[in-house]
């Protein structure tokens, strides 16, 4: 007779036996990734390294379309596949059997960055390779603790020492909903007493009436700030304002928005350059208040081009708010800090008109130019890219969601033959230059972080004493080479 399975136990293996297919998969992409960098950059011929976009980053770039994210995580990646195949890959061998997760490999990755010696990187390889199978489910700091314990057995200089909090300050934001930002600042105490009196003394600058809470006050006291002024614009409404009501601010930030919803539309919203929601139509309203409106205009269906390179501004102002971001596959830069680029290039009889302008960042743009990628634009704005290897990806405009109308067909245009000398035709594509090439870069800054290493250990520590009724200091000297422990 046998007894019955407990289903839950089936479950727990397949959760197990998940977690471990996972693990490979995601050591497969690495090893993908890695095989595909080394391909293109074998056929690149070792001429570009010295490009400001060079080989690796047109293969990130090829990389990052067909994952569909965004080239800083591709970059990563490309990161960890280097290391997989060549930095450790007697570790990363039980990362593609499954034996250790994405996380243990990465934080190996990280922490052993700082060797240089390939004895004894091999040897820290093997030994992680013996005991990460072990380390599943720790947390970061407690893989941080036994990875640097390891490498500082090998190599001292090698351990990355946690900074200094001095080095830690820094200002961060992140955009929350209803179209609010959180901003964080590790910053000198003083500095931020200072920024808070500020604060105070602007928002004691309206009036008695202003309905804004204390805390909101001084929240709305960033943006008077951030143009440089000596008051806030009060929200009292009061045609004799004591405080002398609204101030018109100089700084230029750009918001789309429907005319309804600056007529009280509730049910509508509006876009702010570079921020990730929609903003909520009191928000628009209330930002309207002080703001310089502009009109925007679609172009029509029947519209010229324009003559000579550069749009005007009513064409530049209509394709960035069409576009919303680049149009480069995975790219959200604000379209206002990006190129208009002609899809058809000028020189060649492309046309300044909306069907043949988006907006590329700048290091989009240059690998537009120098690395092979064709595009295709449609009437509606969509872009159709076709990488090096033939791969297809499309961009929709970034406005089509929200303001479907700015995306409207803009007619076809026909190539143009050049007539005049214009300074694009005769311009030679010149791709600007690194001073130090990737690998030198890298060399240079773990030889850096080495040294920081170095001298913080060998430094001798002052020891404070406290007596009873005096304290006084005394240094004691530190071995320059101390045992491996």
């Amino acid at each position: 007779m046998f007894d019955a399975v407990d289903p839950g136990v089936l479950l727990l293996q397949r959760m197990g036996s998940a977690a471990r297919a996972e693990a490979c998969a995601a050591a497969q992409r690495l090893d993908a990734i890695g095989q595909f960098v080394e391909l293109r950059i074998a056929q690149d011929g070792g001429d570009t390294d010295q490009w400001m976009v060079d080989a690796t980053d047109a293969a990130t770039l090829e990389i990052s379309a067909a994952l569909n994210v965004n080239r800083h995580l591709a970059a990563s990646h490309v990161r960890y596949a280097h290391a997989l195949r060549h930095q450790l890959p007697a570790l990363g061998a039980r990362f593609l059997a499954g034996d250790v997760d994405e996380a243990v490999f990465r934080a190996a990755v990280f922490r052993t960055g700082l060797i240089v010696d390939p004895a004894v990187l091999a040897r820290v390889d093997q030994s992680l390779a013996e005991r990460a199978p072990c380390w599943r489910g720790l947390s970061r700091s407690q893989l941080a603790t036994r990875i640097d314990t390891i490498v500082g057995r090998h190599d001292l200089d090698a351990v990355r020492r946690r900074n200094d909090r001095l080095a830690d300050r820094q200002v961060t934001w992140g955009d929350v909903d209803s179209g609010l930002t959180e901003i964080t600042a590790i910053v000198f105490a003083a500095d931020a007493r200072a920024f808070t009196e500020r604060l105070m003394a602007l928002a004691d600058t309206v009036c008695d009436d202003d309905p804004r809470t204390l805390a909101q006050l001084r929240a709305d006291a960033i943006r008077a700030m951030a143009a440089q002024h000596d008051r806030m614009s009060c929200h009292c409404d009061l045609d004799d304002c004591p405080a002398g009501g609204r101030v018109a601010s100089s700084v230029v930030v750009h918001v789309i928005a429907q005319q309804s919803t600056l007529d009280g539309d509730p049910d509508t919203g509006g876009i702010l350059d570079g921020y990730e929601g929609l903003l909520p139509a009191e928000l628009i309203t209330e930002l309207a208040r002080d703001a310089r409106l502009r009109p925007l205009r679609h172009p029509g269906a029947a519209a010229a081009a324009e003559c000579g390179y550069r749009p005007s501004r009513a064409l530049a102002d209509y394709v960035r708010c069409r576009d919303v971001t680049c149009r480069f596959p995975g790219c959200d830069r604000p379209a206002f800090g990006c190129d208009l680029d002609h899809t058809i290039p000028y020189a060649a009889g492309g046309a300044t008109h909306a069907s043949n302008l988006k907006c590329l960042c700048r290091f989009h743009h240059m690998a537009k130019t120098f690395w092979g990628w064709r595009d295709e634009q449609l009437p509606d704005g969509t872009v159709l890219w076709t990488s090096p290897a033939g791969e297809c990806y499309p961009t929709g405009p970034g406005s089509g969601t929200v303001f479907p109308s700015l995306c409207e067909h803009t007619g076809p245009v026909a190539p143009q033959v050049r007539t005049d000398d214009d300074r694009c035709a005769d311009r030679t594509a010149m791709m600007p230059r690194r001073t130090r090439t990737r690998s030198h870069q890298r060399s240079a800054d773990i030889l850096a972080e080495r040294r920081a290493n170095h001298a913080h250990r060998t430094t001798p520590k002052p020891l404070h004493r406290f007596d009873e009724d005096y304290a006084y200091e005394e240094t004691f000297p530190v071995e320059p080479e101390p045992p491996p422990f």
